[in-house]
This record gives structure tokens, sequence and C-alpha cells, in this order.
């Protein structure tokens, strides 16, 4: 009796746990996979009004635009330099704030300020700044030299980096500052006993620790590096210079001018692109963190 009352209740318990699981799964069927079904009807057809099955017609075309090309190109030069520059300066803005120096306090909160100003306010410094007529420009001019325009030249990019970096930083140096306080003490203290010096303690330990970290931090930056949008846009327009026409600025475009299928084939390979990504880092932070576990 005991145990069918047992089975009973643990039958209960599982029925009551998918009740409440299904909410959540209509939300995710509703806002997430109907929509994406839709997506990719619509990027195997000819149009949304006459529709007819092309197959992958669609893509093809689009991989011979050349305004996506460059788009693509440009998305990836810049989260490949952007990405890295951001886990690499974060981690070491956390590991020295993990040590005793004056100012402390003041210098974590100058790189989290950017987290807390709109993205408005921040757009309207960096214009101050690299305008045509702005201060950087005023400052090479009275050391002699001759400004440029910088949104209109092949530093511009350079500028969105430097401004991701600086938008960015503040949040990355947290979260490996948190990780850093959760390596456990006394492996360092033998480590130390040991003669291990500091950069054997840093790539031998650490960053085995660390790994699960930096590939949150890695994901993240990757998916903000593709958000850079906002930033551009409100500093360029619709049509920025070759060197800042982003994948985003292909896509809000591509809407604009109401050609959903190029649009639709668009978001599916950045769809499949970020998936390989992620869980090709999926699968190298899970070989080289059995240890740690």
């Amino acid at each position: 009796m005991n145990k069918k009352r047992k089975q009973c209740g643990r039958q209960g318990e599982r029925l009551f746990s998918n009740l409440c699981v299904i909410p959540s799964l209509i939300g995710v069927l509703i806002f997430f996979l109907i929509p994406f079904g839709i997506v990719i009807y619509y990027s195997m057809i000819s149009n949304p009004v006459t529709p007819q099955f092309v197959g992958l017609d669609n893509y093809v075309n689009l991989f011979k635009t050349v305004a996506f090309k460059r788009a693509a190109t440009n998305t990836a030069m810049f989260s490949l330099i952007s990405v890295p520059l951001a886990i690499i300066l974060s981690l070491w803005l956390a590991t020295l704030l993990e040590r005793n120096i004056p100012g402390k306090s003041i210098f974590r909160t100058f790189f989290l300020s950017p987290l807390m100003v709109p993205i408005a306010s921040v757009v309207l410094v960096w214009q101050v700044l690299f305008h045509n007529h702005g201060t950087i420009n005023q400052i090479i001019e009275a050391f002699g030299g001759q400004g440029i325009d910088w949104m209109k030249s092949q530093y511009g990019q350079i500028i969105i980096i430097m401004m991701f970096l600086w938008k960015n930083l503040g949040y990355n140096m947290i979260l490996f500052m948190s990780a850093l306080a959760g390596i456990p003490r006394d492996i360092i203290e033998v480590a130390e006993l040991e003669g291990a010096s500091k950069f054997y303690q840093f790539i031998h330990i650490k960053l085995r620790y660390l790994s699960p970290t930096i590939l949150f931090v890695l994901i993240l930056s990757l998916i903000n590096s593709f958000k850079i949008f906002r930033e551009v846009y409100l500093l360029t327009g619709d049509y920025p210079y070759d060197k800042m026409y982003m994948l985003q600025h292909f896509m809000n475009n591509t809407f604009n001018s109401l050609d959903y299928q190029k649009l639709s084939s668009a978001a599916i390979v950045f769809s499949l692109v970020m998936i390989v990504i992620i869980a090709v880092l999926l699968i190298v932070e899970n070989h080289f963190g059995k240890d740690v576990e």
C-alpha cells in the first residue's frame, strides 16, 4: 500500500510539473517555433502574394547580392577583431582588479558607467569626438596634422570596435571577477607553496576554472557584436560608409524594400552560422573543461 501511495504521489508530481511547463511550451511554440517555420517557408517561395516553391533559388540569389557579401564580410571582420579583444581586455582588467591597487572602486565605476548610459547618449559622445570637425580632429590639427572624416573613412570600423569595447568591457569584467572569486583558494595556496609562478597559476589553474565563464562571455560578446547595428545606424544612418555596412543594415534595408524572400534567406543563413559557432564552442569547452569537473 505504501509503495502504491508513493507511486501515485510521484505520478501526481510529474503530472503537476508537466502542467506547469505547458504554458512555457505554448509560448515557445507561438513566439519562436511557428515564426521560424514561417521564415523558412518564405525563404523557399517566389513571393508571398502568388507563392511558388523555388527551393534554394533565394539562397543562391542572396549569395550573389553584392550588398549581402559586403555586409557579411564587414560583420565577420568586426566580430573576429572585437570579440577576442573584449574577452582578453576584460579578463586582464578583472585580474588587475583582483589585486590590491589604489583607486580600485573608481576604476571599476569608470568601466561600469557605460552600462548605465542610454545608447543615444553614447552615440552623441562619439559623434562629438569623431565628427569631421570634432574633438579628435581639433587635437590633430592643433599639432599640425590634417583632420579626416572618420565616419566616411577606412578607419570607420575601428571607431565602432572602440565603441563596442567601451560599452561591453565593464559587464564582461564583472563576470570574470565573480568567476575569479569562485576559484578554490586552497589550490592557489598549494601552488604558491610549490613555488608556482603567477603566470603558471593563471595558465594552468585559473584558466581551467574560468573556462565556463569564458565560454559564456564569448557567446554573449558574439551576440552583442551582431547587435552593433543600433550604434552605427544612429551614427551614420541606413547607408553608412562601406566598412561600416553591417549585416543588420542589409536586413533592415531589405525589410524596408519589402523583399521578404531575401530577408528570410539571410535570417536562416545567419541562424545556421550562429548555431554552428555556438555548437563548436560548446564542444570545445566540454572537452577542455572535463578535468575541472
